[in-house]
């Protein structure tokens, strides 16, 4: 009857949890999507046979484990879109520099220090980012789903677009209107950077990130706050831009 009962509801196309702790619950724990066993009462067979034990025999567990694991693939979901969308703004920036025929509007050392600290800091901190309040009001997601569905894959490109536009737009304004190469790819490092890091934020929710809470994640907000002071000490102290290919920018060039 449980096996019935579960493949009926499968056929139905609902997501089943089914619940069990003896030897006979085992066959319809397996078929379930989510088989959760008692892990005091509950049989071995029945444990080996679930995707979920509960250890302390509560069914109100299983609210707080679905609660992570939906926060958990969030934050996954959050991460991926960040160093994607930021990637293309890095791959556009050079691309079309050398597609235009101009110098390099990055350099390889500018490129390195981008993705192994504008990148790694808020992507490391979007990992840990508190789940949204409504995250138990969403429907379960369908299993053949694709992480790059509800047009994320869409918003990587327009975001990765945005970033490159804005970095390239620098790069043209140092090393024309200020007629210096090297201002030119200072620029475009300083704004590639703040640009990524900004854009962080804007992955903390799918509606308004102000509403959601800026400074909600304070691991993000350290993040920012190391982007910044990093990016600034590399272009502004002579030591280090040297070694960053770059040049101290005046306040205007800041300001740009």
């Amino acid at each position: 009857h449980k096996m019935k009962i579960v493949k009926a509801l499968k056929a139905n196309g609902e997501i089943v949890a089914m619940t069990g702790d003896g030897v006979n619950d085992a066959p319809a724990l397996s078929a379930a999507d989510i088989g959760c066993s008692m892990g005091i009462t509950g049989t071995d067979v029945a444990k080996s046979a679930s995707d979920m034990v509960l250890t302390d025999d509560n069914f109100a567990t299983i609210i707080y484990a679905v609660r992570e694991g939906r926060s958990i693939f969030s934050n996954i979901k959050k991460a991926v879109q960040f160093l994607l969308s930021s990637n293309i703004g890095e791959i556009l920036t050079v691309f079309s520099g050398i597609m235009f025929g101009w110098s390099s509007p990055l350099t390889a050392i500018q490129l390195l220090w981008v993705n192994l600290v504008t990148d790694s800091l808020p992507a490391i901190a979007l990992g840990l980012d508190p789940a949204d309040k409504d995250i138990m009001e969403k429907p379960p997601r369908p299993k053949e789903k694709s992480l790059f569905a509800d047009g994320m894959s869409v918003s990587i490109v327009f975001e990765g677009l945005m970033i490159g536009a804005l970095s390239l737009l620098a790069f043209v304004i140092g090393a024309n209107i200020f007629g210096n190469l090297d201002i030119g790819r200072t620029m475009a490092f300083a704004t590639l950077s703040l640009s990524e890091l900004v854009h962080a934020f804007n992955m903390r929710s799918e509606g308004s990130s102000i509403r959601a809470g800026l400074f909600k994640n304070k691991y993000l907000v350290l993040s920012f706050i190391a982007g910044v002071f990093l990016k600034t000490a590399v272009i502004s102290i002579p030591a280090a831009s040297v070694v960053f290919n770059s040049i101290p920018l005046n306040g205007i060039q800041w300001i740009i």
